[in-house]
């Protein structure tokens, strides 16, 4: 029988995406029957472009009394500045816990959590922001939060204990700890994203240069592989039919492409110095890729910063934007429209917006060493956590 619970059944309709078309509609509503999804998950409405629901402005209505505004966790200043994307202007900015890392988008769009892992100390934390209002609410005491995921049913959060090589299940509201899984081999825990149909997710291993692979049913570890470039591998994002992972390399200067179902390295491709963030355009053709201009955790200002543009359907390089005069692009994501994309400025202690149709660049000032900033609000029915997952 067939095992119409795994990515590989929906690969036999992407075979032939010419024959999907002459199907129509309600060919297409078959092919999306294909994919089974974890119990909780919500459905996969496109098997050939998971991204369809958080395409161009198609935001919940969850979202339509958010402000709009950008996001930006600053690591040594212990702050987050906020920016208005309409004006290019900071407009607040407030004090949160100790070493900001990222700020993740709940599964329910409704809290945006602020990491605060305190690096090397037991006094991490989570700050709740309110899209509605952008203003802070109480900090939630947690162990070392480098990054949140949330899994596909949303039940819970998956907090990223990146100094202890180990994911924490908890509650997604209180935060109260219910469940832990080791990944010892992961040293540097810290990206992930999930299988088209939630089955499983795939993390990056900063500091083994390897990815681990964990059954999300099971939660247990189903593997590692090692990259064969030996580097120090980033953030991760999976191709919009689910087949590929994208893994962004900062010492490899590249991104190796790796097969999701069996779990192996099937090529790389080579983008700038210092791979590091990954953004899929909001029509899903492309991968954003920035370029974090050194290959040093702590980088120097004016780097050879940039940011590639992947087509996903060819697996090439097709524009490259470099930062006039340098930079250090690292996280962020793309506006609901798509023609912005916001990333921060690691060691420049700036914002970046590029123009998503010419690669031109404006630049905002910020606090000290901004990293995985949020763009709010964005497309999407929920959200798997990092600055925006969104399905």
């Amino acid at each position: 029988m067939a095992n119409t619970h795994s990515p590989r059944f929906s690969r036999l309709f992407r075979l032939a995406p010419f024959a999907l078309g002459a199907l129509g509609l309600a060919g297409a509503a078959m092919a999306a029957s294909t994919v089974t999804t974890v119990p909780g998950m919500p459905p996969v409405t496109n098997p050939a472009n998971m991204y369809s629901e958080a395409g161009l402005n198609k935001l919940s209505p969850a979202v339509k009394d958010d402000l709009q505004r950008i996001y930006v966790p600053n690591l040594r200043s212990n702050d987050v500045y906020v920016i208005d994307p309409t004006t290019y202007k900071v407009v607040d900015k407030f004090k949160v816990g100790e070493g900001p890392q990222h700020v993740v988008p709940s599964w329910d769009l409704r809290t945006l959590w602020v990491t605060n892992n305190a690096e090397r100390k037991d006094t991490g934390s989570l700050t709740p922001i309110d899209p509605r209002t952008g203003k802070p609410g109480k900090a939630v005491p947690v162990d070392d939060p480098y990054n949140m995921y949330f899994p596909p049913d949303g039940k819970q959060a998956i907090v990223v204990a990146e100094a202890h090589a180990r994911l924490d299940f908890r509650d997604a509201h209180t935060m109260a700890l219910r469940s832990s899984v080791q990944a010892p081999e992961c040293k540097g825990i810290n990206h992930a994203d999930f299988a088209i149909d939630g089955s499983y997710v795939i993390f990056t291993c900063e500091f083994t240069g390897k990815l681990v692979k964990i059954d999300m049913l099971s939660r247990k570890v189903l593997g590692y592989l090692d990259l064969s470039k030996k580097g120090m591998p980033q953030d991760i994002r999976v191709s919009p039919e689910g087949k590929t992972f994208y893994v962004a390399d900062m010492m490899a200067d590249g991104v190796y492409l790796v097969d999701g179902a069996s779990f192996t390295q099937v090529g790389f491709i080579k983008t700038g110095v210092g791979t590091h963030g990954l953004y899929p355009s909001r029509d899903g053709s492309k991968l954003y890729v920035a370029n974090r201009g050194s290959n040093k955790v702590h980088g120097p200002r004016g780097g050879k910063g940039s940011v590639s543009v992947i087509d996903f359907a060819t697996q090439k390089v097709v524009a490259n934007w470099p930062i006039p005069g340098g930079g250090s692009p690292d996280m962020g994501n793309v506006s609901a429209d798509g023609k912005t994309l916001w990333l921060s400025g690691r060691f420049d202690d700036v914002v970046y917006a590029f123009d998503t149709a010419s690669g031109q660049v404006r630049i905002i000032k910020v606090g000290q060493e901004p990293h995985g900033l949020a763009v709010w609000p964005q497309p999407g029915r929920y959200s798997l956590g990092h600055t925006g997952i969104m399905r």
